[in-house]
Protein backbone atom coordinates (compact mmCIF):
# COMPACT_ATOMS: atom_id res chain seq x y z
CA UNK A 1 0.00 0.00 0.00
CA UNK A 2 1.40 3.39 -1.00
CA UNK A 3 2.15 6.03 1.68
CA UNK A 4 -0.34 8.40 0.02
CA UNK A 5 -3.17 5.87 0.28
CA UNK A 6 -2.29 5.12 3.90
CA UNK A 7 -2.49 8.82 4.76
CA UNK A 8 -5.96 9.09 3.20
CA UNK A 9 -7.21 6.00 5.05
CA UNK A 10 -5.91 7.39 8.36
CA UNK A 11 -7.83 10.60 7.73
CA UNK A 12 -11.00 8.55 7.21
CA UNK A 13 -10.34 6.73 10.50
CA UNK A 14 -9.96 10.07 12.30
CA UNK A 15 -13.39 11.13 11.03
CA UNK A 16 -15.00 7.87 12.08
CA UNK A 17 -13.54 7.93 15.60
CA UNK A 18 -14.37 11.62 16.12
CA UNK A 19 -17.99 11.15 15.06
CA UNK A 20 -18.58 7.98 17.10
CA UNK A 21 -16.61 8.87 20.24
CA UNK A 22 -16.58 12.06 22.29
CA UNK A 23 -13.08 13.10 21.27
CA UNK A 24 -12.05 16.44 19.80
CA UNK A 25 -11.21 15.79 16.15
CA UNK A 26 -8.32 18.23 16.33
CA UNK A 27 -6.61 16.25 19.08
CA UNK A 28 -7.05 13.07 17.02
CA UNK A 29 -5.65 14.82 13.97
CA UNK A 30 -2.56 15.95 15.87
CA UNK A 31 -1.95 12.34 16.95
CA UNK A 32 -2.50 11.15 13.37
CA UNK A 33 -0.12 13.81 12.03
CA UNK A 34 2.54 12.60 14.47
CA UNK A 35 2.01 8.92 13.61
CA UNK A 36 1.77 9.26 9.83
CA UNK A 37 4.42 11.95 9.61
CA UNK A 38 6.93 9.95 11.66
CA UNK A 39 6.20 6.36 10.62
CA UNK A 40 5.02 6.77 7.02
CA UNK A 41 6.38 10.04 5.66
CA UNK A 42 9.68 10.01 7.61
CA UNK A 43 9.18 13.60 8.76
CA UNK A 44 10.72 15.11 11.86
CA UNK A 45 8.87 17.43 14.23
CA UNK A 46 9.74 20.49 12.14
CA UNK A 47 8.26 18.84 9.04
CA UNK A 48 5.06 17.98 10.91
CA UNK A 49 4.68 21.44 12.42
CA UNK A 50 5.29 23.03 9.02
CA UNK A 51 1.60 22.49 8.37
CA UNK A 52 0.44 24.10 11.63
CA UNK A 53 -1.77 27.07 10.64
CA UNK A 54 -0.20 29.70 12.87
CA UNK A 55 -1.89 32.57 11.03
CA UNK A 56 -5.32 30.96 11.38
CA UNK A 57 -4.66 30.26 15.06
CA UNK A 58 -4.04 33.96 15.67
CA UNK A 59 -7.08 34.97 13.59
CA UNK A 60 -9.41 32.65 15.52
CA UNK A 61 -8.04 33.72 18.91
CA UNK A 62 -7.81 37.42 18.10
CA UNK A 63 -11.24 37.82 16.50
CA UNK A 64 -13.12 35.76 19.11
CA UNK A 65 -11.26 37.61 21.89
CA UNK A 66 -12.21 41.03 20.49
CA UNK A 67 -15.84 40.11 19.96
CA UNK A 68 -16.07 38.44 23.38
CA UNK A 69 -15.21 41.86 24.80
CA UNK A 70 -17.80 43.43 22.50
CA UNK A 71 -20.44 41.02 23.81
CA UNK A 72 -19.39 41.62 27.41
CA UNK A 73 -19.78 45.40 27.25
CA UNK A 74 -22.95 45.35 25.14
CA UNK A 75 -21.49 46.58 21.86
CA UNK A 76 -22.86 43.66 19.85
CA UNK A 77 -26.32 44.32 21.34
CA UNK A 78 -26.06 47.92 20.17
CA UNK A 79 -25.06 46.76 16.67
CA UNK A 80 -28.00 44.36 16.55
CA UNK A 81 -30.40 47.18 17.40
CA UNK A 82 -28.78 49.41 14.79
CA UNK A 83 -29.21 46.65 12.19
CA UNK A 84 -32.90 46.34 13.01
CA UNK A 85 -33.37 50.07 12.58
CA UNK A 86 -31.43 49.98 9.29
CA UNK A 87 -33.90 47.54 7.70
CA UNK A 88 -36.93 49.13 9.40
CA UNK A 89 -37.46 46.10 11.61
CA UNK A 90 -37.51 43.50 8.83
CA UNK A 91 -35.45 40.76 10.43
CA UNK A 92 -35.76 38.61 7.30
CA UNK A 93 -33.65 41.15 5.43
CA UNK A 94 -30.70 40.94 7.83
CA UNK A 95 -29.25 37.68 6.40
CA UNK A 96 -29.29 39.28 2.94
CA UNK A 97 -27.68 42.44 4.31
CA UNK A 98 -24.86 40.28 5.69
CA UNK A 99 -24.58 38.44 2.35
CA UNK A 100 -24.31 41.74 0.48
CA UNK A 101 -21.89 43.26 2.98
CA UNK A 102 -19.36 40.42 2.86
CA UNK A 103 -19.77 40.20 -0.91
CA UNK A 104 -19.02 43.91 -1.28
CA UNK A 105 -15.96 43.63 0.98
CA UNK A 106 -14.41 40.77 -1.01
CA UNK A 107 -15.39 42.31 -4.36
CA UNK A 108 -13.39 45.45 -3.59
CA UNK A 109 -10.31 43.56 -2.48
CA UNK A 110 -10.74 42.09 1.00
CA UNK A 111 -9.42 38.58 1.53
CA UNK A 112 -12.40 36.29 2.06
CA UNK A 113 -11.44 35.18 5.61
CA UNK A 114 -10.84 38.80 6.62
CA UNK A 115 -14.33 39.81 5.44
CA UNK A 116 -15.89 36.85 7.25
CA UNK A 117 -13.88 37.63 10.40
CA UNK A 118 -15.30 41.16 10.41
CA UNK A 119 -18.94 40.35 9.61
CA UNK A 120 -19.56 36.88 11.10
CA UNK A 121 -19.46 37.84 14.83
CA UNK A 122 -22.01 40.61 14.28
CA UNK A 123 -24.22 38.40 12.09
CA UNK A 124 -24.14 35.47 14.52
CA UNK A 125 -24.87 37.74 17.49
CA UNK A 126 -27.93 38.98 15.64
CA UNK A 127 -28.97 35.38 14.91
CA UNK A 128 -28.68 34.46 18.59
CA UNK A 129 -30.73 37.46 19.68
CA UNK A 130 -33.59 36.88 17.23
CA UNK A 131 -33.75 33.08 17.21
CA UNK A 132 -32.47 32.78 13.64
CA UNK A 133 -30.69 29.57 12.72
CA UNK A 134 -26.95 30.18 13.06
CA UNK A 135 -26.47 27.81 10.12
CA UNK A 136 -28.55 30.16 7.97
CA UNK A 137 -26.68 33.26 9.10
CA UNK A 138 -23.25 31.66 8.85
CA UNK A 139 -23.96 30.30 5.37
CA UNK A 140 -25.18 33.70 4.19
CA UNK A 141 -21.98 35.36 5.40
CA UNK A 142 -19.66 32.78 3.80
CA UNK A 143 -21.56 32.53 0.51
CA UNK A 144 -21.70 36.31 0.35
CA UNK A 145 -17.92 36.47 0.71
CA UNK A 146 -17.46 33.90 -2.05
CA UNK A 147 -20.11 35.53 -4.24
CA UNK A 148 -18.04 38.69 -4.51
CA UNK A 149 -14.73 36.89 -4.31
CA UNK A 150 -13.96 36.70 -8.03
CA UNK A 151 -14.53 40.25 -9.18
CA UNK A 152 -11.75 41.47 -11.50
CA UNK A 153 -10.24 43.57 -8.69
CA UNK A 154 -10.65 40.97 -5.93
CA UNK A 155 -7.89 38.82 -4.43
CA UNK A 156 -9.26 35.52 -5.72
CA UNK A 157 -10.12 36.98 -9.11
CA UNK A 158 -6.68 38.48 -9.56
CA UNK A 159 -4.96 35.22 -8.58
CA UNK A 160 -7.04 32.99 -10.86
CA UNK A 161 -6.85 35.38 -13.80
CA UNK A 162 -3.10 35.59 -13.28
CA UNK A 163 -2.78 31.79 -13.34
CA UNK A 164 -4.87 31.62 -16.51
CA UNK A 165 -2.65 34.23 -18.18
CA UNK A 166 0.53 32.48 -17.03
CA UNK A 167 -0.67 29.15 -18.43
CA UNK A 168 -1.68 30.90 -21.69
CA UNK A 169 -5.29 29.74 -21.40
CA UNK A 170 -8.32 31.64 -22.76
CA UNK A 171 -9.90 33.65 -19.98
CA UNK A 172 -12.92 35.82 -19.25
CA UNK A 173 -12.86 37.85 -16.03
CA UNK A 174 -16.56 38.77 -16.15
CA UNK A 175 -17.67 35.18 -16.71
CA UNK A 176 -15.58 34.01 -13.77
CA UNK A 177 -17.07 36.69 -11.51
CA UNK A 178 -20.67 36.10 -12.57
CA UNK A 179 -20.33 32.32 -12.31
CA UNK A 180 -19.28 32.53 -8.66
CA UNK A 181 -21.81 35.25 -7.83
CA UNK A 182 -24.77 33.41 -9.36
CA UNK A 183 -23.89 30.02 -7.86
CA UNK A 184 -23.47 31.46 -4.37
CA UNK A 185 -26.61 33.57 -4.70
CA UNK A 186 -28.67 30.52 -5.68
CA UNK A 187 -27.22 28.45 -2.83
CA UNK A 188 -27.92 31.29 -0.38
CA UNK A 189 -31.55 31.44 -1.54
CA UNK A 190 -31.94 27.67 -1.08
CA UNK A 191 -30.41 27.81 2.41
CA UNK A 192 -32.59 30.80 3.30
CA UNK A 193 -35.74 28.83 2.48
CA UNK A 194 -34.51 25.56 4.02
CA UNK A 195 -33.41 27.15 7.31
CA UNK A 196 -36.55 29.11 8.11
CA UNK A 197 -36.17 32.31 6.12
CA UNK A 198 -39.82 32.25 5.02
CA UNK A 199 -40.87 32.09 8.67
CA UNK A 200 -38.94 35.31 9.24
CA UNK A 201 -40.90 37.01 6.47
CA UNK A 202 -44.20 35.87 7.99
CA UNK A 203 -43.25 37.36 11.35
CA UNK A 204 -43.32 40.82 9.84
CA UNK A 205 -41.54 43.82 11.31
CA UNK A 206 -39.84 43.88 14.68
CA UNK A 207 -40.26 46.91 16.85
CA UNK A 208 -38.56 45.94 20.08
CA UNK A 209 -36.38 43.32 21.69
CA UNK A 210 -37.60 41.61 24.81
CA UNK A 211 -35.28 38.91 26.10
CA UNK A 212 -34.38 37.89 22.56
CA UNK A 213 -38.00 37.31 21.49
CA UNK A 214 -39.53 38.83 18.40
CA UNK A 215 -42.44 41.22 18.85
CA UNK A 216 -44.32 42.09 15.70
CA UNK A 217 -46.26 45.20 14.84
CA UNK A 218 -49.78 44.41 16.06
CA UNK A 219 -49.79 40.84 14.72
CA UNK A 220 -51.70 37.94 16.28
CA UNK A 221 -49.43 34.94 16.60
CA UNK A 222 -48.65 31.86 18.64
CA UNK A 223 -46.00 32.52 21.24
CA UNK A 224 -44.49 29.38 22.84
CA UNK A 225 -44.09 29.74 26.57
CA UNK A 226 -41.37 27.30 27.72
CA UNK A 227 -42.12 25.20 30.74
CA UNK A 228 -39.14 22.86 30.35
CA UNK A 229 -35.48 23.41 29.58
CA UNK A 230 -35.53 23.86 25.82
CA UNK A 231 -32.76 26.09 24.57
CA UNK A 232 -34.06 28.47 21.92
CA UNK A 233 -30.57 29.39 20.83
CA UNK A 234 -29.59 25.90 19.72
CA UNK A 235 -28.54 25.92 16.07
CA UNK A 236 -31.24 24.93 13.72
CA UNK A 237 -33.96 25.37 16.34
CA UNK A 238 -37.00 27.27 15.13
CA UNK A 239 -40.17 28.26 16.98
CA UNK A 240 -43.03 25.97 16.10
CA UNK A 241 -46.67 27.06 15.76
CA UNK A 242 -47.83 23.80 17.33
CA UNK A 243 -47.37 23.03 21.02
CA UNK A 244 -44.91 20.40 22.13
CA UNK A 245 -45.02 18.29 25.30
CA UNK A 246 -42.79 20.85 27.04
CA UNK A 247 -44.58 24.02 25.97
CA UNK A 248 -47.94 25.65 26.42
CA UNK A 249 -49.17 27.92 23.67
CA UNK A 250 -51.01 31.17 24.17
CA UNK A 251 -52.31 33.57 21.56
CA UNK A 252 -51.71 37.20 22.14
CA UNK A 253 -51.92 40.38 20.16
CA UNK A 254 -48.74 42.37 20.49
CA UNK A 255 -49.48 46.09 20.23
CA UNK A 256 -47.02 48.38 18.57
CA UNK A 257 -44.91 50.04 21.26
CA UNK A 258 -44.51 53.75 21.23
CA UNK A 259 -40.73 53.62 20.92
CA UNK A 260 -38.07 51.05 20.18
CA UNK A 261 -35.91 49.79 22.97
CA UNK A 262 -32.58 51.60 22.74
CA UNK A 263 -29.15 51.08 24.21
CA UNK A 264 -26.93 53.99 25.27
CA UNK A 265 -23.48 54.45 23.80
CA UNK A 266 -21.24 54.20 26.84
CA UNK A 267 -17.50 54.96 26.64
CA UNK A 268 -16.54 51.24 26.48
CA UNK A 269 -19.02 50.69 23.65
CA UNK A 270 -17.80 53.73 21.74
CA UNK A 271 -14.21 52.54 22.14
CA UNK A 272 -15.17 49.04 20.98
CA UNK A 273 -16.98 50.41 17.93
CA UNK A 274 -13.91 52.49 17.09
CA UNK A 275 -11.82 49.33 17.48
CA UNK A 276 -14.04 47.49 15.00
CA UNK A 277 -13.70 50.35 12.54
CA UNK A 278 -9.94 50.29 13.11
CA UNK A 279 -9.95 46.55 12.39
CA UNK A 280 -11.72 47.12 9.07
CA UNK A 281 -9.35 49.92 8.07
CA UNK A 282 -6.27 47.97 9.14
CA UNK A 283 -7.28 44.88 7.16
CA UNK A 284 -8.80 46.45 4.04
CA UNK A 285 -6.78 49.65 3.67
CA UNK A 286 -3.47 49.05 5.41
CA UNK A 287 -3.30 45.33 4.55
CA UNK A 288 -2.42 44.34 8.12
CA UNK A 289 -3.03 40.86 9.50
CA UNK A 290 -6.59 40.50 10.82
CA UNK A 291 -5.63 38.23 13.74
CA UNK A 292 -2.73 40.30 15.04
CA UNK A 293 -4.73 43.51 14.68
CA UNK A 294 -7.77 42.06 16.49
CA UNK A 295 -5.77 40.69 19.40
CA UNK A 296 -3.90 44.00 19.78
CA UNK A 297 -7.17 45.97 19.89
CA UNK A 298 -8.61 43.47 22.38
CA UNK A 299 -5.60 43.87 24.66
CA UNK A 300 -5.93 47.67 24.58
CA UNK A 301 -9.63 47.48 25.50
CA UNK A 302 -8.85 44.97 28.27
CA UNK A 303 -6.21 47.24 29.74
CA UNK A 304 -8.55 50.25 29.86
CA UNK A 305 -11.70 48.43 31.04
CA UNK A 306 -10.50 45.26 32.80
CA UNK A 307 -13.86 44.58 34.48
CA UNK A 308 -15.68 44.34 31.15
CA UNK A 309 -12.97 42.13 29.71
CA UNK A 310 -12.28 39.82 32.64
CA UNK A 311 -14.18 36.84 31.23
CA UNK A 312 -13.32 37.45 27.58
CA UNK A 313 -10.24 35.20 27.47
CA UNK A 314 -12.32 32.29 28.74
CA UNK A 315 -14.84 32.90 25.96
CA UNK A 316 -12.28 32.45 23.20
CA UNK A 317 -13.38 29.41 21.20
CA UNK A 318 -10.54 27.17 22.39
CA UNK A 319 -12.18 23.81 21.39
CA UNK A 320 -12.69 25.19 17.89
CA UNK A 321 -9.10 26.40 17.76
CA UNK A 322 -7.86 22.91 18.73
CA UNK A 323 -10.13 21.23 16.19
CA UNK A 324 -9.20 23.43 13.23
CA UNK A 325 -5.48 23.62 13.95
CA UNK A 326 -5.23 19.85 14.44
CA UNK A 327 -7.04 18.97 11.22
CA UNK A 328 -5.09 21.51 9.16
CA UNK A 329 -1.81 20.27 10.62
CA UNK A 330 -2.67 16.78 9.36
CA UNK A 331 -3.61 18.20 5.95
CA UNK A 332 -0.21 19.90 5.97
CA UNK A 333 1.41 16.50 6.48
CA UNK A 334 -0.57 15.20 3.49
CA UNK A 335 0.70 18.09 1.41
CA UNK A 336 4.26 17.62 2.64
CA UNK A 337 4.30 13.94 1.67
CA UNK A 338 2.74 14.65 -1.75
CA UNK A 339 -0.68 13.04 -1.23
CA UNK A 340 -2.62 15.94 -2.75
CA UNK A 341 -0.36 16.18 -5.81
CA UNK A 342 -0.50 12.38 -6.17
CA UNK A 343 -4.30 12.42 -6.29
CA UNK A 344 -4.43 15.33 -8.74
CA UNK A 345 -1.91 13.85 -11.12
CA UNK A 346 -3.71 10.51 -11.07
CA UNK A 347 -6.92 12.18 -12.17
CA UNK A 348 -5.17 14.36 -14.75
CA UNK A 349 -3.82 11.25 -16.45
CA UNK A 350 -7.30 9.88 -17.24
CA UNK A 351 -7.86 9.70 -20.98
CA UNK A 352 -11.48 10.93 -20.89
CA UNK A 353 -11.43 14.76 -20.62
CA UNK A 354 -14.98 15.22 -19.28
CA UNK A 355 -14.46 12.57 -16.61
CA UNK A 356 -11.11 14.08 -15.64
CA UNK A 357 -12.79 17.48 -15.44
CA UNK A 358 -15.49 16.40 -12.98
CA UNK A 359 -12.97 14.50 -10.86
CA UNK A 360 -10.71 17.56 -10.67
CA UNK A 361 -13.71 19.62 -9.55
CA UNK A 362 -14.38 17.10 -6.78
CA UNK A 363 -10.74 17.00 -5.72
CA UNK A 364 -10.73 20.78 -5.56
CA UNK A 365 -13.89 20.79 -3.44
CA UNK A 366 -12.81 18.02 -1.05
CA UNK A 367 -9.28 19.30 -0.46
CA UNK A 368 -10.37 22.95 -0.24
CA UNK A 369 -12.83 22.01 2.49
CA UNK A 370 -9.74 21.41 4.66
CA UNK A 371 -7.05 23.57 3.09
CA UNK A 372 -6.33 26.82 1.26
CA UNK A 373 -8.72 27.53 -1.60
CA UNK A 374 -6.14 29.67 -3.37
CA UNK A 375 -3.50 26.97 -3.06
CA UNK A 376 -5.82 24.34 -4.49
CA UNK A 377 -6.78 26.53 -7.44
CA UNK A 378 -3.13 27.24 -8.10
CA UNK A 379 -2.41 23.52 -8.19
CA UNK A 380 -5.45 22.23 -10.10
CA UNK A 381 -5.68 24.74 -12.94
CA UNK A 382 -2.22 23.81 -14.27
CA UNK A 383 -3.17 20.11 -13.94
CA UNK A 384 -6.10 20.78 -16.29
CA UNK A 385 -3.87 22.28 -19.00
CA UNK A 386 -3.01 18.98 -20.78
CA UNK A 387 -6.58 17.97 -21.54
CA UNK A 388 -7.69 21.57 -22.13
CA UNK A 389 -5.06 21.67 -24.87
CA UNK A 390 -6.95 18.87 -26.65
CA UNK A 391 -9.74 21.30 -27.41
CA UNK A 392 -12.58 19.05 -26.21
CA UNK A 393 -13.30 21.19 -23.14
CA UNK A 394 -13.73 24.96 -23.00
CA UNK A 395 -11.06 26.60 -20.85
CA UNK A 396 -13.29 29.42 -19.60
CA UNK A 397 -15.94 27.05 -18.29
CA UNK A 398 -13.39 24.66 -16.78
CA UNK A 399 -11.55 27.41 -14.92
CA UNK A 400 -14.84 28.84 -13.62
CA UNK A 401 -16.00 25.38 -12.49
CA UNK A 402 -12.71 24.72 -10.68
CA UNK A 403 -12.79 28.15 -9.02
CA UNK A 404 -16.37 27.76 -7.81
CA UNK A 405 -15.83 24.16 -6.65
CA UNK A 406 -12.74 25.12 -4.66
CA UNK A 407 -14.33 28.09 -2.87
CA UNK A 408 -18.04 27.38 -2.38
CA UNK A 409 -17.11 24.62 0.09
CA UNK A 410 -15.61 27.15 2.51
CA UNK A 411 -18.74 26.70 4.64
CA UNK A 412 -17.01 23.56 5.94
CA UNK A 413 -16.06 23.98 9.61
CA UNK A 414 -12.54 22.82 8.71
CA UNK A 415 -11.97 25.71 6.30
CA UNK A 416 -10.94 29.15 7.50
CA UNK A 417 -14.32 30.76 6.82
CA UNK A 418 -16.31 27.93 8.34
CA UNK A 419 -14.06 27.90 11.39
CA UNK A 420 -14.60 31.63 11.88
CA UNK A 421 -18.37 31.14 11.72
CA UNK A 422 -18.19 28.27 14.20
CA UNK A 423 -16.01 30.26 16.58
CA UNK A 424 -18.12 33.43 16.32
CA UNK A 425 -21.49 31.87 17.19
CA UNK A 426 -22.53 32.84 20.74
CA UNK A 427 -24.89 30.88 22.98
CA UNK A 428 -25.06 27.73 20.87
CA UNK A 429 -24.43 24.05 21.43
CA UNK A 430 -21.09 24.23 19.65
CA UNK A 431 -20.79 20.50 19.04
CA UNK A 432 -24.22 20.45 17.43
CA UNK A 433 -23.43 23.51 15.35
CA UNK A 434 -20.17 21.89 14.27
CA UNK A 435 -22.06 18.80 13.10
CA UNK A 436 -24.55 20.98 11.21
CA UNK A 437 -21.77 22.82 9.43
CA UNK A 438 -20.02 19.53 8.66
CA UNK A 439 -23.20 17.99 7.20
CA UNK A 440 -23.98 21.12 5.22
CA UNK A 441 -20.41 21.32 3.96
CA UNK A 442 -20.62 17.66 2.95
CA UNK A 443 -23.79 18.32 0.97
CA UNK A 444 -22.13 21.23 -0.82
CA UNK A 445 -19.06 19.10 -1.59
CA UNK A 446 -21.24 16.29 -2.94
CA UNK A 447 -23.61 18.38 -5.06
CA UNK A 448 -22.02 21.62 -6.28
CA UNK A 449 -19.02 20.25 -8.26
CA UNK A 450 -21.33 18.02 -10.31
CA UNK A 451 -23.76 20.89 -10.94
CA UNK A 452 -21.11 23.41 -12.02
CA UNK A 453 -19.45 20.74 -14.18
CA UNK A 454 -22.78 20.08 -15.89
CA UNK A 455 -23.56 23.77 -16.40
CA UNK A 456 -20.10 25.18 -17.14
CA UNK A 457 -17.89 22.39 -18.49
CA UNK A 458 -20.20 20.13 -20.51
CA UNK A 459 -21.53 22.99 -22.70
CA UNK A 460 -17.91 23.86 -23.58
CA UNK A 461 -17.70 27.51 -22.55
CA UNK A 462 -14.65 29.20 -24.07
Amino acid sequence: MSPELISILVLAVVFVIATTRSINMGALAFAAAFAVGTLVADLDADGIFAGFPGDLFVVLVGVTYLFAIARSNGTTDWLVHASVRLVRGRVALIPWVMFALTGALTAIGAVSPAAVAIVAPIALSFAARYGISPLLMGAMVVHGAQGGGFSPISIYGSIVNGIVEREKLPGNEVTLFLASLIVNLVIAAVVFVACGGLRLWRQGSVTEVDGGALKGRGELRDQPQPTGTANSTDPGTHPSPSPSPTTTTTREATPAPTASLSLPLTPPRIATLLSLVALVVAVLVLDLDAGLTAITLAVVLSAIWPDDSRKAVGEIAWPTVLLICGVLTYVGVLDEMGTITWAGEGVGGIGVPLLAAVLLCYIGAIVSAFASSVGIMGALIPLAVPFLAQGEIGAVGMVAALAVSATVVDVSPFSTNGALVLAAAPDVDRERFFRQLMVYGGIVVAVVPAVVWLLMVVPGWG
